[in-house]
């Protein structure tokens, strides 16, 4: 009878484990979620992929999961998505503003075949203000009176009589003014007020303009530079008041007819002494206050002042024509 083997049995080989395990690969760490959401949203939304990635490789750092190419992958494209769109947004407001102004410079203006020139509006029949003359304002302004000047009455002025008869006497001619009291009675009180204190004798017509679309002399500024004035300032009236202040119409020209006594002025509500007198049909934007017309026999004065044309040979400038304002005196 055969032995039996020794307890336990014989060794294992050289080298075989006595109990088996499994050394395989471990298994893949999982991918952030939110990196994937980022490298999508960053083509959808940018802003929203840039937010995600930005969470994620805060996830991606604490947890050790895979991603982070992804989540970097998403901010690069969102934050360039970004900067493209607002690129895009700036250059179109500009174009849009751009193309806005020069809609605005043809608003109102259409081609006249007839005339080969521009057909542009009539000045707007008057609709009297309820306000009107009720609380006529002026303010000093910071430059200095360029000759002494009293302000004129201020609150409530007459608008009757209707017209105001007055003689401008020139150094080329005698030019008859109706001054409209009825539409723009603030200016005509801030007119006299001054034609009667002699603030206007003696003064030179500064400024000629014989261009195809104005003709005008411009006249009130004692010191002749074109940016003297009385000292005080008002507001627009006629045909300035038939319009709202935010109307485009206001930057639109409009006919001023030869005839037309007006003011000038550096802007809307910045009335003073200067006017100009319209010897030809006229294209300005209804900023400039009407209140007068001018009569047959001072026509006639300005058309030889602006027969004699421009100093300089131009279309604007001083008149070649020494032209003196004598004296304003109400009839």
């Amino acid at each position: 009878m055969t032995a039996p083997p020794p307890y336990g049995g014989p060794p294992p080989p050289y080298g075989y484990p006595a109990q088996q395990h499994s050394y395989g690969y471990p298994p893949p760490r999982q991918t952030n979620t939110l990196a994937v959401a980022a490298l999508v949203c960053a083509f959808v939304f940018a802003p929203l992929g840039i937010v995600f990635g930005h969470v994620s490789l805060s996830q991606i750092k604490k947890t050790g999961e895979e991603g982070r190419g992804l989540a970097i992958a998403g901010l690069v494209i969102g934050y360039l998505v970004s900067v493209l769109t607002v690129l895009v947004v700036v250059i179109s407001v500009v174009f849009l503003a751009a193309l806005g102004r020069e809609l605005e410079r043809f608003d109102g203006a259409v081609p006249d075949g007839a005339t080969g020139g521009l057909a542009v509006d009539e000045l707007p029949k008057f609709d009297r203000p309820a306000t009107l003359g009720s609380n006529c304002q002026y303010p000093r302004t910071a430059e200095p009176s360029s000759k002494p000047a009293k302000l004129p009455r201020t609150g409530r002025v007459p608008t009757d009589p209707a017209l105001v008869s007055a003689s401008m006497t020139t150094s080329k001619g005698d030019i008859g003014l109706q001054l409209d009291n009825a539409k723009a009675p603030c200016t005509v009180n801030s007119f006299a007020n001054l034609a009667q204190q002699g603030f206007f004798d003696d003064t030179p017509c500064h400024r000629l303009t014989t261009a195809v679309h104005l003709g005008v002399l411009q006249c009130g500024d004692p010191s002749g530079t074109g940016i003297g004035g009385p000292g005080y300032q008002f507001p627009n009236e006629y045909p300035t008041n038939q319009y709202r202040l935010s109307d485009p119409a206001l930057r639109s020209p409009v006919r001023y007819p030869r005839g037309t006594l007006a003011m000038a002025n550096a802007g809307v509500g910045t009335n003073g002494s200067q006017f100009f007198l319209v010897y030809e049909d006229s294209q300005l934007p209804p900023t400039y206050t009407v209140f007068g017309t001018i009569d047959q026999t001072g026509l006639a004065t300005l058309d030889k002042i602006a027969a004699e044309g421009v100093a300089d040979g131009g279309e604007d400038g001083k008149p070649v024509a020494d032209v003196v304002v004598e004296s304003i005196r109400l009839d």
